[in-house]
Order: C-alpha cells, then sequence, then structure tokens
C-alpha cells in the first residue's frame, strides 16, 4: 500500500479501548492488515462493521464479531443506531478483484449525536439522501484531498468545494476535514487541500468553526 508521509500520532498499545470499528472499503489506506491485527489482540470483543464482502477478510484477521452490510442497511450496538449508506467510489486490493466487495460511508445515531463519516466518495447529488432519511448530521467526516486531476479523480474523490457543498445540502451542523495531509495518493499536494478548503468556505456564507481542519495528534471538543 501507500507509505505514510506523516507519523501515526499514537500506536494500538497507546489507544483506549475500541468498541466498534468502521471500515469504508478495502483500499490499502484505509484497511490496513498489521493494524487490523493489532487492534484485534488488544480489543477481541471490538465489533468490526464493514461493507458487503469483506467479512471473510476480517474473520481470516481473527475478528470474532463482524457485521456486514449493504446500503441502507442498519445495525444496532448497544445505545447505537448504525447504518451504512451509499458513496460514489469503488473497491480493490489486487488487479484481480476490482469491485467485488463494496464501499460505503457510515451513520452512527445514539446518545443525542447524529454522526456521518463519509469514507471515499465523489460528489453526487444522490448523497443528500443521506440526510433525507436519517436527519441532518451534527457531525461529519467529509474528504477533501486526492481530487487532481479532475478529469480522473472527480467520480471517485471530492474536492473542497464539493465537500462544502455537501455540507451545505446535508445540512451538516459541523463538519471535520478528513482524507488529506497523510499519503500522497493524486497530483494535489499534502497541505494543497487545506488552502482550497478555505478558498471555498470564504466564498460561500460558511467559516472555518463551520468545517473543522485538525492536524493529526490534535483533537477538538464537540459540545452537543
Amino acid at each position: 500500500g501507500p507509505k505514510r508521509l506523516v507519523a501515526a500520532p499514537s500506536d494500538v498499545p497507546h489507544l483506549p479501548k475500541i468498541d466498534v470499528l468502521l471500515i469504508s472499503h478495502n483500499h490499502y489506506d484505509h484497511l490496513d492488515a498489521p493494524t487490523v491485527r493489532a487492534l484485534l489482540r488488544a480489543n477481541p470483543a471490538m465489533v468490526c462493521y464493514v461493507p458487503l464482502g469483506l467479512k471473510p477478510w476480517f474473520e481470516k484477521r481473527g475478528a470474532l464479531h463482524v457485521h456486514e452490510l449493504g446500503w441502507w442497511q442498519n445495525h444496532g450496538h448497544k445505545e447505537l443506531d448504525i447504518h451504512c449508506v451509499p458513496a460514489q467510489h469503488w473497491s480493490a486490493r489486487s488487479l484481480l478483484d476490482r469491485n467485488k466487495t463494496l464501499w460505503c460511508g457510515w451513520v452512527m445515531k445514539g446518545h443525542g449525536l447524529n454522526f456521518y463519516f463519509s469514507g471515499d466518495t465523489g460528489y453526487s447529488p444522490h448523497l443528500q439522501e443521506i440526510a433525507g432519511r436519517l436527519g441532518p448530521p451534527d457531525l461529519a467526516a467529509l474528504p477533501i484531498g486526492a481530487y487532481e486531476p479532475r478529469w480522473f479523480m472527480r467520480t471517485q474523490h471530492v474536492n473542497p468545494p464539493e465537500a462544502v457543498q455537501l455540507h451545505r445540502e446535508l445540512k451538516v451542523r459541523n463538519s471535520l476535514a478528513i482524507h488529506w495531509g497523510t499519503f500522497e495518493l493524486a497530483d494535489d499536494s499534502l497541505d494543497a487541500p487545506i488552502v482550497a478548503l478555505q478558498q471555498a468556505l470564504r466564498q460561500s456564507d460558511l467559516h472555518e468553526q463551520d468545517f473543522w481542519v485538525i492536524r493529526q495528534g490534535d483533537s477538538r471538543l464537540l459540545h452537543r
């Protein structure tokens, strides 16, 4: 898989207990086998939520609790309601398995919070159906990087202006910029998405406090 250009701010032994793992698709920058094995060793009761076709991959690596969902299916976990939602992307881990497993986003609802994780996605007006069915998210993790050149990337990765458009169309309260600054996956540089996002926000009626940029290792307290 691709090489990290920014070190992870923590490692598995220093993480708190992990109850739930959400996986959007099987690309190497989103699904790392050594990390999954380490998480499962440290958290044997961890429940994994994966899109269709990925359950055998997780069971082969020792996962005991795997829920495999298709788009618009949901499953409860304690006080949480977890929904698998559409994304416009693709999947593959080799030259021979393209689109053999599904890709998705996730919505988690519980404790008065509606959280949307988009996974990787290109822009589509059909994504508005997520808020139509499940309500506007309080917090959305939206990708902003790996978008150049547009002729090639536009169907699979939103760019910062499209991420701002999704924020508005889904009526998100606060968004968190993800999928930038760690791997060099496209022609845009590591920090180019942040500059483009700031410009897109200035051209809209949104502010930087509406769409958060958090560097690796930093945190933000969410007030519900």
